[in-house]
């Protein structure tokens, strides 16, 4: 067992305690990241058996969005503080407990108050993992250790609803929640096992009382303006308007505020570093733009091609497949590789996905949707692990937690945003389509005269023939719509390719960059 003297670096990790301590992390990455998907399609059972309306029940996505989204960039504050270690156990049997009290809330208020301290405890925890995972691989493997680490951040959010839909269908939704305990509690005791006397150093630094309430206080409006902007109609509502003033204004004082002081809560000065704000930019606009789409295939496929929420898990379901073929290659030649080269095939592979998914119609079969589902997995294996790379390539060792929850934070911040700004230019592409749809559709017009006395003929009233009408074309212009995201998204990814070429290459003779990103960890 390594020294457990936490001034000293500890030597990687070799053999089966390695391979435990990868699947502990793993796990505990996994059960996290499920939890952010896993009850959006449960919404609905959850709200009516609680006796709330649909939209009151979106409060439990909102409230652990929001309190995960303000302990995430804590993570370096906090490991410093308590120990990488200490942090990462604590966080973990916290989110074992929270899980278990949320499958127990009798109502709404309690539930959501669970979810509050569910999604803060869960903050550290996926930045935490990855720094103790690169810590326990020699630097050569590092691109290994990521490839672990990546697949279960990628592969999670498209099981989520896929478990969520049969959890909820086949037994109740408190399930959702349960499964989280004995996958915890097996991760809590093999982390103890091997990590106990791998603990990073502790500073009793000073608390930014300052920072931290400004963190919260503009995390939480940007949260809130995300998550209810859509129904509220965005900027046409006081509400809407008033988090986006509380969130700019909060932003401005936070940046100046942290930017100024001696122990910032956040270390907004990892910026100055090429390469890690050159990757943070890429892999958060990448991941926006992936998580925008995860969301919006499903919806439109429940919605307008009436699949059920299972079935339209099982279409997702086969993304995972060429990216955990691929992960383990990418990994173990990052160091050979420039990882730029890599990050850029992803991203061409992602635009022709996108692409693909542009020449979807409402006669599409399931083949066809899921062809292009498949190839989206070699893109995702040459997506996390490369830009991960270039982002902490430059990173000093007693500055990971901090950049990786740093870069973590402005990840998760951008899939919210992209998925609202999927969502809802979705709905407004829809009612243009509709509109220019319409105009070209009367009882005059000969094609829709046949299908109306085709429709009269089958036994429908004239009303019900025009409402059958009208959900033809709002399918078309739904149908549309979703082609006009998928184009742009394509486009979008292309557009990446250059900001990645802004971080420095590998240094000469270290290859593809794995070393450096390992060496920070250790």
């Amino acid at each position: 067992m390594a020294t457990s003297n936490p001034t000293l670096p500890h030597p990687p990790l070799e053999g089966s305690a390695r391979l435990i301590g990868t699947l502990a992390l793993s796990a505990a990455v996994f059960m996290n990241v499920l939890d952010t998907s896993i009850a959006n399609v449960s919404l609905p059972a959850i709200a009516g058996d609680l006796g709330v309306s649909a939209n009151q029940g979106t409060w439990v996505i909102t409230s652990f969005a929001v309190a995960n989204a303000i302990s995430v960039p804590l993570t370096g504050w906090l490991s410093m503080r308590f120990g990488q270690v200490r942090l990462f156990m604590l966080s973990v049997t916290l989110f074992v407990i929270s899980s278990w009290l949320c499958g127990l809330a009798p109502n709404m208020t309690t539930l959501i108050a669970f979810r509050i301290l569910q999604g803060f405890v869960a903050g550290p925890m996926i930045p935490l993992s990855q720094s103790l995972l690169l810590a326990s691989y020699p630097r050569a493997m590092a691109g290994t250790a990521m490839a672990f680490w990546s697949m279960t951040t990628l592969i999670a959010p498209v099981m989520g609803p896929l478990l969520g839909g049969w959890i909820t269908d086949n037994m109740s939704w408190p399930w959702i929640f349960y499964i989280n305990v004995p996958v915890g509690m097996l991760s809590v005791g093999a982390t103890w096992a091997i990590f106990r006397n791998r603990d990073s150093a502790r500073k009793a630094l000073p608390i930014d009382a300052i920072g931290l309430g400004l963190l919260v206080v503009w995390v939480s409006a940007m949260q809130i303006m995300l998550d209810i902007g859509k129904e509220h109609d965005w900027f046409q509502s006081p509400m809407v308007v008033a988090c986006a003033v509380i969130a700019v204004v909060g932003l401005l004082y936070f940046l100046i505020w942290e930017l100024g002081d001696k122990h910032p809560v956040v270390d907004l000065r990892l910026f100055k570093n090429r390469n890690f704000w050159a990757g943070t930019l890429a892999i958060s606009v990448g991941y926006g733009l992936f998580f925008g789409n995860v969301v919006l295939l499903p919806l439109w496929l429940q919605q307008f091609m009436g699949y059920t929420a299972t079935d339209a898990g099982l279409v997702l379901a086969p993304v995972g497949l060429l990216a955990l073929v691929l992960s383990p290659v990418v990994g173990k030649t990052i160091h050979k590789v420039d990882p730029r080269r890599y990050a850029t095939a992803s991203f061409i592979v992602f635009g022709l996905v996108m692409w693909m998914r542009s020449r979807f119609n409402t006669q599409v079969d399931l083949m066809t949707i899921m062809i292009p589902t498949i190839v989206q997995g070699a893109a995702m294996a040459g997506f996390f692990i490369p830009l991960m790379t270039i982002t902490l390539s430059d990173i000093p060792p007693e500055k990971m937690p901090s950049a990786s929850g740093l870069s973590n934070f402005v990840r998760i911040t951008a899939g919210a945003v992209g998925t609202s700004v999927a969502t809802t230019l979705w709905e407004r592409r829809a009612t243009l389509h509709h509109a220019q749809l319409v105009e070209h559709i009367s009882l005059g017009d000969g094609p829709t005269a046949q299908v109306v006395q085709g429709l009269q003929a089958s036994g429908l009233t004239l009303q019900q023939a025009l409402a059958r009408v009208d959900q033809l074309v709002n399918q078309q212009a739904f149908m549309l719509a979703a082609n006009d995201i998928f184009w742009a998204s394509s486009m979008l990814f292309l557009l990446l390719i250059p900001l990645v070429w802004l971080a420095k290459g590998p240094k000469k003779g270290q290859g593809g960059g794995g070393s450096e990103a390992a060496s920070a960890a250790h």
